[in-house]
């Protein structure tokens, strides 16, 4: 995954900016996604965010979920860099508070995550998590 030492960095940069968001805190990883129009968002707490405004927007909303939380470790599943662009997959697990509890829960979202070489730098061209870490009968996809 070493194409670059700059795209390596910018992994780890958005690991430590989901131990972030896991305290309620976005920003971080806002830092590192595309400004550009195709740039999307898939997470656990709607529809899929096009473009940088529906993005920012949904990371913002998807903090507020989030409060006194942490990563607490990122298993690698793969990874691949190319020229100018790359992937990562990976199992993130974390605790946190959610909604009007004040226990602190654990959770695991497989996360899976582009980045793209733009012009100032490696940046996240899409990122897709969700709850999804263990195996699930077809009967999990229909709605009842």
């Amino acid at each position: 995954m070493t194409k670059t030492p700059d795209l390596q960095r910018v992994v780890e940069q958005f690991q430590a900016g989901l131990d972030a968001f896991f305290r309620g805190d976005p920003g971080p990883c806002k830092l590192l996604m595309s400004r550009r129009d195709d740039v999307t968002l898939a997470n656990p707490f709607g529809p899929i965010a096009l473009g940088w405004a529906q993005v920012e927007a949904t990371m913002d909303h998807a903090g507020q979920n989030y409060r006194g939380g942490a990563a607490t470790g990122f298993e690698m599943v793969a990874r691949y860099a190319a020229l100018e662009l790359a992937y990562t997959v990976w199992v993130e697990r974390f605790k946190t508070r959610m909604g009007p509890d004040d226990a602190l829960v654990a959770g695991a979202l497989r996360r899976t995550t582009i980045y793209r070489l733009e012009p100032d730098g490696w940046r996240i061209a899409h990122t897709h998590a969700d709850p999804i870490t263990t195996p699930r009968g077809a009967e999990s996809l229909v709605k009842r």
